[in-house]
């Protein structure tokens, strides 16, 4: 088979399948993690700044230079191993490094992130994770006494995952420096690229869950916005049938009101679609982690149905709120179109009837004057006749008053067939009734 046979998207699509791997990673080991999205329109974003930035860190640590081409970079710059991706709306910087620090989960982990390089990136940091990766101790039940230093206890997870082969514990709250902390402890057996699918999987779902939340302050100001348009569209219905109100104007009212919903709707509606799928995104890596509980502790399930979910149904039900105002409004707007055809019907109705009206008297004021013309044309035509017998009824010796009084019939008639054979000339066939 030759080139021409295969679509030119073939070998984009299926190296696309693995462009991004997961890490590998051997125990114990250092993760740091970083996300940065644009504030607004982050999906239309001037893509070349992020890898400008991607540069700006390379160049820093003196490693490869990234492709400006590309959505992803795999490198080393020194003791990190770094990958980076752009996504729809963000990009994202995990770093791991082999070993743990001193102290645990110590910022100083983190330096291959420069405050100063963060704080000169194209958008604002959405999501910091640190990651420690140790093994497993032989009573894993040992491993909860450190817990108690690390996170805080009222919302503590720890759960096992991929049938025992690990155990995952966080709080998901932020620490004095601005991460979010995450400890792995694997078992001896468990393969460097298992480990690193779960530590992806971890940064993930802080990450999309992180984004999902992003709707939640937007559906809190869409609420605000539509307690506010709700009692105008509500007295705009209630007064509907007040026909002291003419429909034009209550209409003119309502596309007001419809024109605000729909803008919110425009606002939102790429927001709330995102929510949705980052929202399945997150419940997707738990689900694939296989969880199961840990000595009786918090699972990962259990906060987010208890912690996240919430949010969640807020933002789908303001979506939905939005989605049936908007209806509303429009099942409003189509009864007030009805309304106002109605009355425009009525109107031209009686438009017609007095156009009616007007014609017939019309016709009949014709009728009134061309008897009258007729009556005028043949006084007239009778004198101008008498004049010419006048001589005629001298020679006759016939009494002038008597011809006259023979000659007006007579050209009453001819006036009155002329003006008929005129009538007939301008009326064209088959227009209106004979006048």
């Amino acid at each position: 088979m030759g080139p021409a046979t295969e679509h030119p998207l073939r070998y984009a699509l299926v190296n696309e399948l693995h462009a991004r791997p997961s890490p590998r990673l051997k125990a114990p080991a250092t993760c740091v993690f970083v996300a940065f999205k644009e504030p607004r329109d982050a999906a239309s974003r001037d893509r070349q700044r992020d890898v400008d930035h991607l540069t700006e860190l390379t160049n820093r640590h003196g490693g490869q230079r990234p492709d400006a081409d590309d959505s992803h970079y795999q490198g080393t710059l020194g003791r990190h191993a770094l990958k980076w991706e752009s996504h729809t709306e963000f990009v994202t910087y995990m770093a791991t490094t082999p070993g743990l620090p001193i102290r645990p989960f110590d910022p100083s982990a983190a330096a291959i992130f420069p405050e100063e390089w963060q704080m000169h990136a194209p958008g604002k940091r959405v999501a910091a994770v640190m990651v420690q990766i140790d093994r497993l101790p032989d009573d894993p039940e040992k491993a909860l006494d450190r817990m108690g230093d690390w996170f805080a206890r009222d919302s503590l997870t720890a759960v096992w995952v991929l049938e025992e082969a690990a155990m995952i514990a966080g709080d998901f709250r932020i620490d004095a420096d601005g991460w979010m902390r995450f400890a792995l402890f694997v078992r001896a057996d468990v393969g460097e690229g298992r480990i690193g699918r779960i530590v992806h999987r971890i940064v993930e779902l802080e990450t999309y869950r992180a984004m999902s939340m992003l709707g939640l302050g937007r559906a809190r100001s869409l609420s605000r916005r539509l307690n506010e348009v709700e009692p105008r569209l509500s007295a705009i219905v209630d007064g509907m049938t007040d026909d002291h109100r003419p429909a034009d104007t209550v209409l003119h009212e309502l596309l007001s009101v419809s024109a605000e919903l729909e803008a919110q709707a425009v606002q939102h509606s790429f927001r709330f679609g995102a929510t949705r799928a980052y929202e399945a995104i997150v419940m997707d890596r738990i689900n694939a982690l296989r969880e199961t509980r840990f000595y009786g502790r918090q699972m990962l399930t259990e906060f987010m149905r208890r912690r996240y979910q919430p949010a969640m149904r807020t933002v789908a039900s303001n979506e939905a709120r939005l989605k049936a105002m908007l209806e509303r409004a429009a099942r409003a707007g189509e009864l007030l179109r009805t309304r106002v055809d109605v009355e425009r019907s009525a109107q031209n109705q009686s438009l017609l009837e007095r156009m009616d009206r007007r014609a017939d008297l019309q016709l009949r004021l014709q009728h009134t004057v061309e008897g009258l013309s007729v009556v005028a044309i043949s006084y007239y035509a009778v004198g101008l006749l008498s004049y010419a017998l006048y001589p005629l009824a001298a020679a006759a010796g016939i009494d002038k008053a008597y011809l006259i009084a023979a000659a007006t019939p007579v050209a009453v008639l001819l006036v009155w067939g002329a003006m008929r054979q005129v009538r007939k000339r301008l009326q064209r066939p088959g227009e209106g009734h004979d006048l």
